[in-house]
C-alpha cells in the first residue's frame, strides 16, 4: 500500500510554508515540494520532489509503500553519479548499487530510496573528472581528492535527515556499507534499527577503488574473500554477473580480482 491521497494532501499542505532552524552546520531545510506516481522497472514507487534552501538543489525520495509513521523502514542513501548511475561507468559501483537497492526495496514490504544531489562524494562533476584524471596516473580515490584540496568525502547527510523526518519515518534500516552514513544520520536524531549491507562484487575496472573504499575509508566490504560480518554473508546477485561469480559469493570467496 502506497502513501494515500489524504496523506499525500496533509504532506503537501505542512510542507507548503515549512521553515525550520536547519540540520547541520550549514543549517539545511527541505520541503516536500511535489508527490506523484512512479511506476518502474523495480516496483511501483512514489517520487517525493524536495526543495532545501541551502543551495536549490533538488533532491528525491522514491517511496514503496507506506513509509509514513513506520519504524524499521529500509532506507538506501544513494548520491547522485552521473558516469555511473546514468552511462554505467565501471569504474564505480555506483549503479549497480542503485538498481540492487531498487530491486531489493520494490520487493519489500516498504522502503526508502534517497536521492541525493551529491555529485562525487560532494565535490561536483568537474572535481570528480579531475581526480579520474589523477587517478588515471595512479592516484586512488582518497588521494585524487586530498590532492585537489577536498577531504575524502565532502558529502553531508543533514538533507537526508530532514527528508525522512519530512516523510513521519520513524525508524530505519540503514542500506549501507558505510560508517560514516550511520554515524551522521544517528548525529542529526534519526533512529537507526540493523544496518542492511550492500554488497557489490567487483569488475575488471574496480577493484583497486572498492579495496580503497575499504582500507582507507573504512567501507565493510569483503577484501579478499573473507567474510568480516556475518550479515554479509547472503550477497545479492546482481545483473551481468557469471555463473562462476555466483557461485563463488555463496561459497563467501569473491575476492577483489573478480572479473
Amino acid at each position: 500500500m502506497s502513501l494515500t491521497p489524504l496523506q499525500i494532501q496533509e504532506l503537501l499542505d505542512e510542507n507548503r510554508a515549512h521553515e525550520c532552524d536547519g540540520f547541520g552546520k550549514d543549517h539545511v531545510c527541505v520541503r516536500i515540494a511535489s508527490i506523484a506516481e512512479l511506476p518502474s522497472r523495480f516496483g511501483k514507487f512514489q517520487v517525493v520532489a524536495f526543495y532545501n534552501n541551502r543551495d536549490g538543489k533538488e533532491h528525491a525520495a522514491f517511496v514503496h509503500g507506506d513509509v509514513a509513521g513506520a519504524e524499521n523502514v529500509p532506507v538506501r542513501m544513494h548520491s547522485e553519479c552521473l558516469t555511473g548511475d546514468a552511462i554505467g561507468s565501471l569504474r564505480c559501483d555506483c549503479r549497480d548499487q542503485l538498481e540492487t537497492a531498487l530491486q531489493m526495496i520494490g520487493q519489500m514490504q516498504n522502503g526508502i530510496l534517497l536521492y541525493l544531489r551529491q555529485e562525487g562524494r560532494g565535490i561536483g562533476l568537474i572535481n570528480k573528472i579531475r581526480a579520474y584524471g589523477l587517478q588515471d596516473y595512479g592516484y586512488d580515490t582518497v588521494e585524487a581528492n586530498l590532492a585537489l584540496g577536498f577531504r575524502d568525502d565532502e558529502r553531508d547527510y543533514s538533507i537526508a535527515a530532514h527528508m525522512l523526518m519530512s516523510l513521519k519515518v520513524k525508524s530505519v534500516r540503514l542500506m549501507t556499507n558505510n560508517p560514516m552514513k550511520i554515524n551522521d544520520l544517528a548525529a542529526f536524531g534519526v533512529k537507526l534499527g540493523e544496518r542492511i549491507p550492500l554488497i557489490i562484487p567487483p569488475n575488471l575496472y574496480n577493484g583497486f577503488y572498492l579495496k580503497t573504499k575499504a582500507t582507507k575509508s573504512g567501507h565493510m566490504l569483503n577484501i579478499g574473500g573473507e567474510v568480516r560480518f556475518s550479515e554479509q554473508i547472503d550477497h545479492p546477485v546482481v545483473d551481468g554477473m557469471t555463473f562462476e561469480q555466483i557461485g563463488a559469493l555463496h561459497q563467501g570467496e569473491v575476492g577483489l580480482n573478480g572479473g
